[in-house]
């Protein structure tokens, strides 16, 4: 299965990074992409449990395919928000319900920082948009 264009695009750029640090650095600069959301969106109903920080997940229908866009309140978090929804972007509901996160962030070179309880929110996550497209 080919990648979402902004996903084969994070998959070049982290690749490219030698180490850590460039990751983190590149993973700020991607959360700065993420739209924001707005006061009335930052509601407990869009709340992702199961995060230590706070998260957010809108999903709006757009055609066939769910549109998702997230927020957090921590910098490193919405850095992997972000390389998360570049992968998911346009993806059948199919194909989302058998998305493998951990191998996306091993490919991007990211799997071996995120600790228990970072993995268990992006998995929160994860669920929540699985959810999201039964429910739309």
């Amino acid at each position: 299965m080919s990648l979402p264009a902004a996903a084969q695009e994070a998959l070049e750029a982290f690749t490219a990074c030698p180490g850590w640090e460039q990751r983190a650095r590149l993973l700020m600069q991607w959360g700065e992409r993420l739209q924001p959301l707005s006061d009335a969106e930052r509601t407990d109903e869009h709340r992702v449990h199961g995060c230590e920080s706070l998260v957010w997940l809108v999903a709006e229908r757009r055609g066939k395919h769910l549109h998702f866009r997230a927020s957090s309140d921590a910098r490193l978090l919405r850095g992997l928000l972000a390389v998360l929804l570049a992968r998911v972007e346009g993806l059948s509901d199919e194909q989302l319900a058998s998305l493998d996160l951990t191998d996306w962030f091993a490919q991007l070179g990211l799997q071996r920082q995120l600790s228990p309880s970072r993995s268990n929110g992006l998995n929160a996550v994860l669920q929540r948009m699985r959810t999201q497209t039964r429910e739309n």
